[in-house]
């Protein structure tokens, strides 16, 4: 399985490993991050392409791009961008496209996920990654991200990314689990501010949909 090892911490990591390996993502592919944040994913992308590849970390909010360059000083092949996915546009085609967490919180997704489709070569391949908030528990209730514009817009993913004219080659979902201490519960409390303390906690089903680009758009 792909080695990421900047995200070794992170509890949604296997998803988006098996989805790389699924694609073959190599030394030299051109990659686009969408709403990078402080660009985890983007550094953990430019290891596997190596120098010969370059990794566009794309997100809306302009601090975020001296959080990457922070983050990726070791990486020349990573390129910091301040630019809203509903305006995605980049210098070439690039062979994947990706985005986490970021449809539920964009006006409109579709939007966003047209914009990623055409990004991307013909051949290449768009990769989204969203959870269904409301299929999460801890101690049995479900989770509530009332800031969310589409908390579960996990739920209707495959067929967004139908809808913006891609072949929809697989989808699943996966959702970590654990109780007490440890990084279960850690990120739970990092993305709502609540220590679930020694409850049993379901995170958030994360749904990975790999879509690829058949057609020249």
């Amino acid at each position: 399985m792909t080695e990421l090892r900047g995200l070794r911490d992170d509890v949604y990591r296997r998803p988006l490993a098996t989805a790389l390996d699924r694609l073959g993502l190599g030394p030299g592919w051109r990659c686009v991050d969408v709403g990078a944040g402080g660009g985890d994913v983007s550094v953990a992308l430019a290891e596997v392409v190596g120098r010969s590849g370059r990794v566009y970390s794309v997100d809306s909010d302009p601090q975020a791009r001296d959080e990457v360059a922070r983050a990726a000083a070791a990486h020349s092949q990573v390129l910091a961008i301040t630019q809203a996915g509903e305006d995605l546009v980049l210098p070439e085609p690039v062979d994947l496209a990706f985005c986490r967490f970021l449809l539920l919180h964009v006006r409109e997704p579709a939007v966003v996920l047209d914009r990623m489709a055409r990004a991307v070569r013909q051949g290449g391949w768009v990769v989204a990654q969203e959870p269904i908030t409301s299929a999460g528990r801890v101690g049995g209730s479900p989770l509530s991200m009332p800031d969310a514009r589409h908390p579960d817009v996990g739920a209707v993913l495959p067929a967004l990314v139908r809808d913006a004219g891609l072949e929809l080659v697989d989808a699943w979902a996966e959702a970590p689990a654990g109780a007490g201490p440890g990084p279960v519960a850690a990120y739970l409390e990092s993305l709502t501010g609540v220590d679930p303390g020694d409850e049993p906690v379901v995170l958030p089903p994360l749904v990975t949909v790999l879509g690829r680009k058949l057609s020249a758009r």
